[in-house]
Order: C-alpha cells, then sequence, then structure tokens
C-alpha cells in the first residue's frame, strides 16, 4: 500500500501542519466564540431518555432533528419498561426526534416497519431543501438509506438490508455514515463509510445511482491499510469509516477521512482539490469526525468536530489553516463525552450530539 506524507491544503507539508498549532493563540482573535446554552434543550416529555446520539441535522427552519439509539440505554437507566419495572423512570425516547428552536420535541418517530429495512443501529440524519427526512445505519447489515417526511412517512429505500458488494456496488451502500443532498441538483451524497470506502452519489427523486470515488479521487479499494501511523503519513485509501460530508455554497465537497485525520475536498464530479490533515498525531478514533460550515454567505468558517480529543476544531476556509478550538473531555456543560456530530443554524449557533456514553445534545450560542 503506498502511503501519502500529510500536508496541509496548501501543500506546506507535514512540517507545516505540524506547525499549524503554533498559529491558533496568534490568530484566534479572528476567528468566532461560542459559549454553551446550559438552558438548551428542553426536559423531554414523558419520561423519555435518549440513548447514544448517532446523528443530528437543522432544517430550514432551525429545528434541530436527531436520531439515536434506543438499545444503547442500560436497563437501570430504563427501567420503567423492564418486566417487571425496576425503577419509577425512564423510558427510551422513539428514535428519531425534532425539537423547535427553544429546545422542546415537537415531533417523534421511528422503528421497525414491513415497508423498509429499519437499521440495526442508527447512523446519521439529514434533512433537505425539500424537507425530507434521510437516514443512514453502520450495523454490520446495514446497507440501506431511507427517505420519509418530516411527519415520518416512508418515501423511498436506497439499497437493501445485507446486500453491500463494497465500495463499486451501484445499488447498495456499506455503513453509510452522514448524507448531504445538493439542493441545485437534487444529488444525495453519501459518507459510505462503516464498510465502504467511498463518495457515492444518487439521484434524490429517484434514487438512481450517479458516480462515487475513493480518496484522492481515484477508484476506492476495498483493502484494508492497516492502522494510522502519524511517522507514516496518511494513506492513499480512505480509511473506515468515511464519516462526513458537506457541500458548500461554492460547490466545493468536504468530507472527513476520521481515521486518517483530515479532510479532502473535492469538486462535485470527484475531481481531488486538495486536503488538510488535523492534528495528525491524534490515534485510536481519528480527528475529524464530520464537517459544518458557518452560517455566512461566504462561509468563512469550517467546524470539525473531534470526537477523540473532545473539542471543536476551527479552520479558516480561504487557508484550510486551523485558527482556534474550544471544547475538552468531561460532563459538564460545554465538555464533550464522544463528540460525534455537529450542525450550524441561520444565527450562526452550533448544536452538537454525544455518541457511545455521552447520549446528549447541546447548543453553543455565537458570541458577537
Amino acid at each position: 500500500m503506498k502511503i501519502r506524507l500529510q500536508k496541509s491544503v496548501l501543500g506546506a507539508g507535514l512540517a507545516a501542519t505540524l506547525a499549524l498549532s503554533a498559529l491558533m493563540h496568534s490568530t484566534a482573535t479572528a476567528a468566532p466564540v461560542f459559549e454553551v446554552d446550559r438552558y438548551w434543550p428542553q426536559e423531554m416529555p414523558e419520561d423519555w431518555l435518549l440513548g447514544q446520539v448517532a446523528g443530528l441535522s437543522i432544517d430550514s427552519r432551525d429545528h434541530v432533528w436527531i436520531v439515536h439509539r434506543q438499545g444503547s440505554i442500560n436497563d437501570t437507566n430504563a427501567g420503567a419498561v423492564q418486566d417487571p419495572p425496576v425503577a419509577m423512570c425512564c423510558t427510551p425516547a422513539p428514535p428519531v426526534l425534532e425539537l423547535d428552536t427553544e429546545g422542546s420535541v415537537v415531533n417523534a418517530w421511528g422503528g421497525e416497519s414491513d415497508e423498509y429495512d429499519w437499521p440495526q443501529q442508527m447512523h446519521g440524519i439529514y434533512v433537505d431543501h425539500n424537507d425530507y427526512v434521510w437516514l443512514g445505519g453502520n450495523g454490520p447489515d446495514d446497507h440501506q438509506i431511507l427517505k420519509f417526511t418530516m411527519d415520518g412517512e416512508f418515501v423511498m429505500q436506497i439499497g437493501a438490508r445485507g446486500a453491500n458488494q463494497g465500495s463499486h456496488d451501484t445499488e447498495n451502500v456499506g455503513g453509510p455514515a452522514n448524507m448531504f443532498v445538493h439542493a441545485e441538483t437534487n444529488e444525495l451524497y453519501v459518507a459510505d463509510g462503516y464498510q465502504n470506502r467511498r463518495i457515492v452519489v444518487f439521484d434524490a427523486e429517484t434514487g438512481d445511482y450517479l458516480r462515487h470515488w475513493g480518496a484522492y479521487g481515484e477508484e476506492p479499494v476495498d483493502v484494508d491499510p492497516g492502522p494510522y501511523d502519524p511517522t507514516e503519513g496518511v494513506s492513499d485509501t480512505f480509511r473506515t469509516p468515511v464519516h462526513g460530508v458537506v457541500i458548500s455554497h461554492d460547490d466545493i465537497l468536504y468530507m472527513s477521512d476520521r481515521p486518517n485525520n483530515r479532510v479532502q475536498m473535492f469538486q462535485l464530479d470527484g475531481t481531488y482539490i486538495d486536503e488538510v490533515v488535523v492534528r495528525p498525531e491524534t490515534l485510536a478514533t481519528g480527528s475529524t469526525w464530520e464537517i459544518a460550515l458557518s452560517h455566512d454567505p461566504q462561509q468563512r468558517w469550517l467546524y470539525v468536530p473531534d470526537g477523540t480529543n473532545n473539542v471543536i476544531w476551527i479552520l479558516e476556509r480561504e487557508t484550510m489553516e486551523i485558527v482556534n478550538h474550544f471544547g475538552r473531555g468531561g460532563r459538564q456543560p460545554g465538555h464533550f463525552s464522544w463528540l460525534h456530530n455537529l450542525d450550524v443554524d441561520s444565527q450562526g449557533n452550533l448544536y452538537t450530539a454525544e455518541v457511545l456514553d455521552g447520549h446528549r445534545i447541546q447548543r453553543f450560542l455565537l458570541q458577537d
């Protein structure tokens, strides 16, 4: 397997990437500043409880959509639904929840049906410009993507449970992690994912396959390059999971290759543009978990949640330089435990979701 040296978007080499940490403090004042909202969200109804929150998306009304894993709640915490009940509280919330801007639950649905293959393990939610809700999963046989209305009415399924044939499969996906619909073309871009090693594109109306690509815009290769080693550099292939995807107003696709600690940039046809490595010494589950763009028309800032270091990295999009970061591991408001997803509302506020033992969502208010 060939190895590529880590490099910044300006091609300055690994040494320049490492030197970005020294630049952070001198340029931090130019970056946006956020403060945790200690009063968001509101208490959920019906003694509902969240499990691992595995996806978060903001719709056109600034409502927050999340998907969580009901089965990750232990029996004691979900004591009210045991047989017999072991405690007064609580009940797992439905898997898909919609919260309004005040943090109150206004809609909830989801679960098994004869109409579709509900994911074995939820992963990823996206609400598109036409108000359709897209869901993925990263269980062993989650080789499908589901499309619903906001009320939970089933619309379409792409792929089928247990049917994935690898990264060149044009009918199925393999552990799709996250999705993004490009409004101008109504194309669905998928970070695919936990088993496959590619970006794949479908028609969001018909579900028809359109194209796919791997690292550097080349054909994906389903060969494990082995564990990431910062002394050797990033690999020529994506490491699983291929975890995040977002498209800017100027039609640049940003994707997160999580275990390689990198964000790669592409044109919408898959033509490779460049890459940046974020804290290249990070091991374990990697530093680039997802990607969100700031709310200003120029989308000056790129926000990258990092569930290993439990911080949010702020990059200036023009240079792709890291200018600041905030957060730390912990349980208090503003801390993170397995920071997993991030999105931005129309006012520039950030919303985060925590997986594994995090089991929560938070809001961070943009400061003037």
